[in-house]
């Protein structure tokens, strides 16, 4: 399905009702909207394992502007600020209110983007394996850097610090096969990866040097968010590490954010422990919002 909002055309899906029967009245359900990954990949990454989810929530995925089936726009329009009034244009268009906003990777950046500039309009936020500032930022590099030595040694450490040090498509190639493989324990289904459509000229822009993806830092603004927030980390993410997500809890107020770490798992948790990470998200969507 097709939406417009801000002068561009975007694609989103759905699964699971927003209304339910109960008794003689018809009970609204809670919306999921979710953020994927990237940049430059689409929404196909949570599926079917977020399926599950309709059974809590009304489930919705957006592919964001440049990505998947939406319209390109222009590179100058391919920026955090952007992509997150596109998430309260969304939601106007469709009546979405209160949205409990799900963010991985790529899509952390941009749902706490969203939550900063619209404290008021999330119902709820869920950040799954992501960052509050950009691969330019020294700490933010080190734990990468270390991370991935830990995961794949010296070698990935250096096609790390070559796609960082550089940020040219070839780097990018390298880091890409030489990397790529150490995100998680268990790897993509083949075809999960032939069915996502992929745009890299995001990557590329957003990631260029001296680029929003490289300089960007969030942290300063973390304490605007005021919904409630569950960060979820795995313990062997190496782009993302655990420290990144320890740094948006101690920037967000104590009363807003808790942080939820996945043992044995890498990037996104849903390739290594789809159960506990899909049981973990289920139950802070059924909990009262003064109590998740």
């Amino acid at each position: 399905m097709f939406v417009r909002v801000r002068g561009v055309r975007l694609f989103f899906d759905v699964e699971g009702a927003l209304l339910e029967p109960n008794g003689e009245v018809m009970r609204q359900r809670p919306t999921l909207l979710c953020l994927h990954g990237g940049p430059g990949l689409d929404h196909s990454a949570f599926r079917p394992a977020f399926a599950l989810l309709a059974r809590a929530a009304q489930v919705i995925y957006l592919d964001q502007r440049g990505h998947g089936r939406s319209e390109r726009s222009e590179p100058a329009c391919w920026s955090l600020a952007e992509w997150a009034d596109d998430v309260v244009a969304f939601c106007n268009a469709l009546g979405i209110e209160r949205p409990i906003v799900l963010g991985t990777s790529f899509g952390g950046y941009v749902a706490m983007a969203y939550a900063i500039r619209n404290p008021d309009h999330a119902g709820k936020l869920i950040l799954i394996s992501t960052s509050a500032r950009g691969t330019g930022n020294l700490e933010r590099r080190d734990n990468v850097l270390a991370a991935f030595e830990r995961r794949g040694g010296i070698a990935a450490r250096e096609a790390v610090r070559a796609a960082f040090d550089y940020r040219t498509a070839e780097t990018y190639d390298a880091y890409g096969r030489i990397c790529g493989p150490l995100y998680n324990h268990h790897p993509p289904e083949p075809a999960a990866l032939a069915r996502t459509i992929r745009n890299p000229d995001v990557l590329l822009h957003f990631e260029r040097a001296n680029g929003e993806g490289v300089t960007f830092d969030l942290s300063a603004a973390l304490s605007r968010i005021v919904c409630p927030t569950l960060v979820i980390a795995g313990d062997d993410d190496p782009i993302t590490p655990v420290a990144e997500q320890e740094h948006i809890v101690a920037c967000m107020r104590p009363d807003c954010a808790r942080l939820l770490r996945f043992a044995g798992c890498g990037h996104g948790i849903l390739r290594d422990n789809p159960d506990a990470l899909l049981a973990a998200i289920v139950r802070f969507i059924a909990a009262p919002a003064d109590a998740s």
